[in-house]
C-alpha cells in the first residue's frame, strides 16, 4: 500500500483547510460521507465554500454548524424525510450564508467541465428562466467575482452565438467547478486508492476528477490486486486519490447500496429538531460534540437499529425496512 494514504477520520479531515471549496460524492441521502462531516464539525472547520450538484443531510449539518459561508447547488434537502433544508433557509435569511442557484443540468455540466479540465461547457438549459436573471447572481452581488479567488468564475454565465453552424439563439456557457477537495463515501477502495462503487454512481466521477484533492471513505479497504481483477467495475484510479479511510457504516444516516438503507427515522428526527438554531445546537451537542468518534456514534445508534437497516446480501437491500410509509 502506498505510504501515507491510509488515514484515520481525524487525520483525513486535517487535509481540509478553512476557506476551502469542497464537494461531496453521492446524491441527497445516498452515500454521503457522514463520518467525515461529523468530524469536520468537531474540528470546527469554517468559511467553507460548498459546491455540489445537489446537497443533502450532510450539507444541512455543515451549514447548521456554521462551517459553510457559500453554497452553490441546485437543491438541498432530505428527499422524503424533510424536503427543503431548513438550516440553509434559516442561514440564508439571516445573511450568514450566500447561496448561488444553478439548475441541476448546469451543475452537472460545471462538474463535467472541471473533470475535463476545460473552463466551461455550452448548453441551452434554463433559457427563459430566472436562473439566468443577473439580479440573482449572489456571488456577483457580494463582490466575489472580482478575480481575487481563482476558484470563483468572473461571471455566472456567458451568452454566445454558435460560431460553427450559425444556429439561432444564444448558447449558455457555464463555468467549470474547481473544488479544492472532494470527499467521497464508497463501498470499496483498494489499498492504493482504486475506487469501486456499486449501484448508482451519480456524478461521483466528475466530482472526484474536478477536485485537486480526493478523500475516500469506504465500507471496506480491499487488496489492490483483488480490486484490479475487474477493472471495468472500478470508478477512479488510485493515483487520483490522496487519502483513504476505512469506516463501516460511515454514510449513516444516509444509505449505502448493498450495505445498508437510509435511516429515514433518524433524518426525519434531525429535520424536525433543527428548524431553529437552538434546536440544531442541541442536536449537534447530543450527536456530534458529545460523541468522541464515529464508532461511539454507532454504539449510540445501537446494534438493533443498524441490523434493521443492514442489506440482505442477495437482494442488496434490507428486507426488514417498511417501505412507502
Amino acid at each position: 500500500m502506498a505510504k501515507g494514504k491510509r488515514m484515520t477520520i481525524q487525520e483525513a479531515v486535517q487535509l481540509i483547510n478553512d476557506g476551502d471549496m469542497i464537494t461531496f460524492s453521492g446524491f441527497t441521502i445516498w452515500r454521503r460521507p457522514m463520518a467525515i462531516v461529523y468530524e469536520m464539525v468537531r474540528q470546527r472547520k469554517k468559511n467553507l465554500h460548498l459546491i455540489e450538484v445537489n446537497s443533502g443531510t450532510h450539507g444541512e449539518i455543515l451549514i447548521g454548524a456554521g462551517c459553510v459561508k457559500v453554497l452553490e447547488t441546485c437543491w438541498i434537502g432530505h428527499e422524503l424525510y424533510g424536503k427543503v433544508g431548513a438550516n440553509a433557509a434559516r442561514k440564508l435569511k439571516s445573511g450568514e450564508l450566500i447561496v448561488e442557484d444553478y439548475s441541476h443540468v448546469h451543475m452537472i455540466m460545471r462538474f463535467a467541465a472541471g473533470a475535463m479540465g476545460v473552463p466551461y461547457l455550452p448548453t441551452r438549459a434554463s433559457l427563459g428562466t430566472d436562473i439566468l436573471n443577473p439580479e440573482y447572481d449572489a456571488l456577483g452581488k457580494h463582490g466575489l467575482r472580482d478575480g481575487s479567488n481563482p476558484r470563483i468564475p468572473r461571471r455566472k454565465f456567458e451568452f454566445l452565438t454558435d460560431p460553427f453552424y450559425g444556429e439561432q439563439g444564444d448558447i449558455i456557457h457555464v463555468p467549470a467547478a474547481r473544488p479544492n477537495v472532494c470527499i467521497a463515501h464508497v463501498q470499496q477502495v483498494g489499498e492504493e486508492g482504486t475506487v469501486r462503487v456499486y449501484g448508482q454512481r451519480y456524478s461521483d466521477a466528475e466530482a472526484m476528477k474536478a477536485a485537486d484533492r480526493v478523500i475516500v471513505v469506504a465500507e471496506e479497504i480491499v487488496p489492490e490486486e483483488v480490486i484490479r481483477q475487474d477493472p471495468t467495475a472500478n470508478l477512479i484510479p488510485h493515483y487520483l486519490v490522496d487519502a483513504i479511510v476505512e469506516q463501516p457504516w460511515g454514510a449513516h444516516p444516509t444509505g449505502c447500496f448493498g450495505y445498508y438503507e437510509v435511516d429515514g427515522m433518524f433524518i426525519r428526527d434531525f429535520y424536525s429538531k433543527t428548524r431553529t438554531q437552538e434546536g440544531f445546537d442541541a442536536w449537534a451537542e447530543e450527536w456530534i460534540l458529545k460523541v468522541n468518534s464515529f464508532d461511539e456514534y454507532l454504539y449510540k445508534i445501537g446494534f438493533r437499529r443498524l441490523d434493521l437497516l443492514r442489506a440482505n446480501s442477495s437482494y442488496k437491500y434490507s428486507t426488514r425496512v417498511k417501505r412507502g410509509a
